[in-house]
């Protein structure tokens, strides 16, 4: 019986194959960046709805957020997509593509439902590049009663999990005291040459992170005339660590740093968490496991990730920290490339990443039925959560 089930999913997505693709060269085609993308989630929530879905459109109080919801009752295996695109570069991370894979894993599933115990929700996550639409989600509840939470990313790699890290960007802003640099130089109180002052201790700082630690900050005010002693200056700080904990420890000293720094030069410093920290990424060996599989028949062979290598930061790592969750790169392009380029925006147009998409929906499908038959599959998945 589960064979005819699988049989029947990977039927029902081969069929939708130039639906999907319409779907990732349309929103590839129209890039919306964070909190902006009104055209991609009207057209993914409208072809869920099409397909039987009940579809709650503007959920979490997010305008682009949606869930898409069929079956009842547990298991309840989450599919997400994500939709964002980069400013300048469009979908140079390829989510037109994550949003394709998911879409099409949610169609294939949705017609054997009636055949197993158990539910899907789509959630549709906004401003994955640095808006934290996961984070919001999460804490409005929409990942309550989930057993796993799905979704792949194209890459560089074919890498069966994600070396996430945990991130935050902060804001410094420093208040000094205006004056003229010649007519009355001590009455002024530098807070562009305070801030820059912050730059050159986090310069010391970083010489003695952690494996996985950064610090990268850029100037975003710094003064309005040459011949005024600046009163305001504001700079921002993306923060990583390997691990959430680290991370926290990190924001402490870059926020006691600005402290001291401010103390020193007689200004005031403001330090501020833009938005809420990214989570590192929680593996869970039996969901890779299960997506590893059902790939390879597509000529895919997943590996582990290189020792200490560490990409980036997604707001995934949240969901991760609070289900079971997968999150694999898979390549459209060499590893000789990288993402947020030109190249990479190209590439999620291209064949490759036509045939990575249509693989990932079956992978992710398939990983779903394996959840929706096996309630085996979900006890290991839950022990293996951490």
């Amino acid at each position: 019986m589960t064979s005819e089930i699988h049989a029947a999913v990977t039927a029902a997505i081969a069929a939708r194959t130039e639906q999907l693709w319409d779907v990732a060269t349309a929103l590839h085609a129209a890039p919306e960046t964070a909190f902006a993308e009104h055209r991609a989630a009207a057209l993914l929530t409208d072809a869920l709805a099409a397909d039987g879905f009940e579809v709650r459109r503007g959920v979490a109080g997010l305008p682009t957020a949606f869930t898409g919801e069929a079956g009842s009752g547990s298991p309840r295996v989450a599919l997400l997509l994500e939709y964002d695109a980069l400013p300048g570069l469009g979908h140079a991370c390829g989510h037109n593509l994550i949003a394709a894979a998911g879409l099409g894993a949610a169609l294939g599933v949705r017609p054997v439902l009636g055949e197993v115990t158990g539910s899907v929700l789509v959630i549709g996550s906004p401003a994955e590049e640095g808006g934290g639409g996961k984070i919001t989600e999460l804490d409005a509840g929409l990942f309550a009663g989930v057993d796993a939470a799905l979704m792949f990313h194209p890459g560089t790699q074919n890498w069966s999990w994600a070396p996430l890290t945990a991130q935050a960007e902060l804001e410094v802003t420093v208040h000094g005291r205006a004056a003229h640099p010649t007519g009355n130089p001590t009455e002024g109180r530098d807070a562009l040459a305070a801030l820059i002052q912050v730059f050159n201790s986090i310069s010391v700082l970083r010489q003695r992170l952690p494996a996985g630690g950064h610090v990268q900050g850029i100037i975003t005010r710094g003064g309005t005339a040459t011949n005024i002693v600046p009163d305001l200056a504001e700079g921002r700080f993306g923060l990583r660590s390997l691990t959430t904990s680290a991370l926290h420890d990190l924001i402490a000293q870059v926020t006691d740093l600005a402290h001291h720094t401010a103390r020193a030069t007689d200004t005031r410093a403001d330090v501020r968490l833009v938005r809420a920290p990214y989570a590192h990424f929680h593996r869970n060996e039996v969901l890779d496991a299960l997506f590893t599989r059902h790939i390879e028949p597509h000529g895919i062979v997943m590996t582990e990730p290189e020792p200490g290598v560490y990409l980036g930061s997604s707001d995934i790592g949240n969901v991760s920290a609070a289900v079971p969750a997968i999150h694999p790169f898979v390549a459209i392009t060499g590893p000789d490339k990288s993402d947020h380029t030109p190249e990479f925006a190209a590439a999620a147009a291209s064949p490759t990443g036509r045939s990575v998409a249509l693989a990932a929906a079956q992978a992710l499908a398939h990983t779903a039925v394996d959840l929706l038959t096996e309630p085996e599959v979900v006890k290991a998945a839950w022990a293996a959560h951490g």
